[in-house]
């Protein structure tokens, strides 16, 4: 690398003799550095050429100083050469008119006041932070931890909201089922009032007719039922229901009716038939006696017979036998007396 010859040494900055530019040599040349008299600064910050009168030879000479300070720490640093002496000129008279340091391209990012260096330390890509590679590792670390603990509280905000929306679903689960459970015990117990309340006015309407309907005889024993298969009857099954009782015992019109035949009937002895007014015909069957005659009316608990053993019969009791409408063929005579409140 080519060098320009020395700065002349002033014998004295103070000398009255000085003219604004400093103390005048008897041979006095000006001393610009340039790209060969200068070590170049090495990085990414170099020196742009200045254009224009005083402006560019200040810039210039102030990052001449600078670099030859740099090269000669550098030349002492590396080679143990003695550091080379500069003499600078008095610029104080002209310090207004030069430009700040900072300001200039390349130049300002060299020079740090200490008070920034967070700033520039934080604005540098992470190739060129604090140490090199060991630094752009520990904040590409840092990036990752960061980015890392951003995807955790994510998954974790992910996690609490899906962990509301299930105890949410839940709780709607619940209500939902409770509702369900009370709408279907209201419901049974419900039904079962309704229950009640027509087995009430059941047994209301049975006693009610139990006022107006009475059992045939008052002591007796059931000996045969209605359906009973047997040989002796006729028909081949039992067509009525047996109350066993003593011969003479009396015999009760059950209800209000009109006496429609009073006699002998054969195998049944003799009976007496009795007309509701619904024509439903109630026989009185094997009597002893009887004491009404056709034609007549009769009301709830007349006698109208005594018990006996007329008729195909084996001992006495009374045979009972229901005919709805006057039918042939009758109905099981317990269940016509127990839906009139009545219990044989």
């Amino acid at each position: 690398m080519a060098s320009n010859r020395p700065a002349p040494e002033f014998s004295s900055l103070n000398d009255p003799s000085n003219d604004a530019f400093g103390p005048q040599p008897e041979s006095w040349e000006e001393w610009n550095p340039t790209e060969e008299s200068v070590r170049p600064v090495r990085g990414r910050h170099r020196v742009a050429r200045q254009r224009g009168g005083l402006a560019r030879s200040s810039t210039v000479l102030g990052v001449g100083v600078i670099a030859a300070v740099g090269a000669g720490g550098i030349a002492t640093a590396q080679g143990g050469k003695p550091p080379v002496h500069i003499s600078m000129p008095d610029l104080s008279s002209v310090k207004d008119s030069l430009p700040e340091a900072k300001s200039l391209p390349g130049v300002g990012a060299l020079i740090s006041d200490g008070s920034d260096s967070s700033d520039a330390t934080a604005a540098a890509p992470l190739t060129t932070v604090g140490n090199g590679t060991s630094d752009a590792g520990e904040a590409l670390r840092t990036r990752i931890l960061a980015q890392a603990e951003t995807q955790q509280d994510a998954a974790d905000a992910a996690a609490k909201q899906a962990a509301e929306e299930a105890a949410a679903q839940q709780a709607a689960d619940e209500a939902v089922a409770k509702k369900e459970a009370a709408d279907k015990k209201a419901a049974a117990e419900k039904k079962k009032a309704a229950e009640e309340a027509k087995k009430k006015a059941e047994a209301e309407r049975l006693a009610k007719l139990a006022k107006s309907y009475k059992l045939p005889v008052a002591s007796y024993t059931v000996t045969g039922t209605f359906g009973q298969p047997g040989a002796m009857w006729s028909s081949g099954y039992h067509t009525g229901l047996d109350f066993a009782a003593s011969t003479g015992t009396p015999i009760y019109a059950i209800h209000s009716g009109t006496v429609t035949e009073a006699g002998w009937a054969g195998a049944y002895g003799y009976r007496t038939v009795i007309t509701l007014d619904d024509g439903t015909e109630l026989w009185f069957c094997h009597q002893s006696s009887i004491n009404v005659s056709a034609g007549q009316k009769v009301t709830t608990g007349d006698v109208i017979g005594r018990v006996g053993a007329t008729g195909n019969v084996t001992g006495p009791h009374l045979h009972l036998e229901v005919h709805p409408g006057g039918d042939a063929t009758g109905i099981d005579p317990a269940a016509w007396l127990r839906d009139r409140g009545l219990t044989p």
